[in-house]
């Protein structure tokens, strides 16, 4: 029978500040309550599930939330600043309004071209899958047959979720990923990947 590895990939919980759009980046911002009990509702899911290993992004959003879950499952999570979100650079910490009114031309710019754009001191979504996925696929190879638990940000996930269905970076926002979020792959020593939960 053929090992699968499944990757149950959590979004972090919503942080402080959401109210307002903008980019977090690589910048450290904390949880809001709310994402607090996000996190601690999605235990309730993992129920009957044993998780072999969990891994999480490096940020207080994803650290404190894979903390709460790997508690309850047992295992020890493990930091990885290869999960970290796109660096934004320049633009981190403003909200996408400022962007908009301040730099018009380099925010369609960035629309207009999603994989190779780079904004000033950032990286563009080549460089992070670039950064991503060796770290899945070593997770993948080192958990054959087993369940793990992966916690990052909605940029890194849907970068994963594309190459797992072989789609184009340039489809990045045609995936939804809500705050704490449920996805799910299977990963077969084939090399196929099947995506069985989206935003879940």
């Amino acid at each position: 029978m053929t090992r699968k590895t499944r990757i149950y990939l959590i979004r972090h919980g919503e942080v402080e500040g959401a109210g307002v759009p903008r980019y977090n980046g690589h910048n450290d911002v904390g949880l809001s309550e709310r994402g607090k009990a996000q996190y601690l509702e999605l235990r309730k899911r993992f129920d009957g599930v044993r998780i072999a290993a969990c891994y999480t992004s490096d940020l207080t959003r994803c650290v404190w939330g894979a903390e709460s879950l790997a508690a309850h499952l047992n295992v020890q999570p493990q930091r990885h600043p290869e999960l970290r979100e796109i660096c934004m650079g320049e633009w981190e910490a403003k909200s996408w309004q400022e962007l908009q009114d301040r730099y018009p031309h380099h925010w369609q710019a960035r629309l207009n071209d999603l994989e190779g754009y780079r904004v000033p001191g950032g990286e563009n979504l080549l460089d992070v899958r670039a950064r991503v996925m060796p770290a899945v696929n070593a997770i993948v190879e080192r958990h054959r047959g087993e369940d793990v638990l992966v916690v990052a940000h909605g940029g890194v996930n849907r970068i994963i979720l594309l190459e797992a269905i072989g789609a184009p970076l340039a489809n990045l926002f045609s995936i939804e990923q809500t705050y704490c979020c449920m996805n799910i792959i299977d990963y077969f020593e084939d090399g196929r990947a099947v995506v069985k939960l989206v935003n879940g």
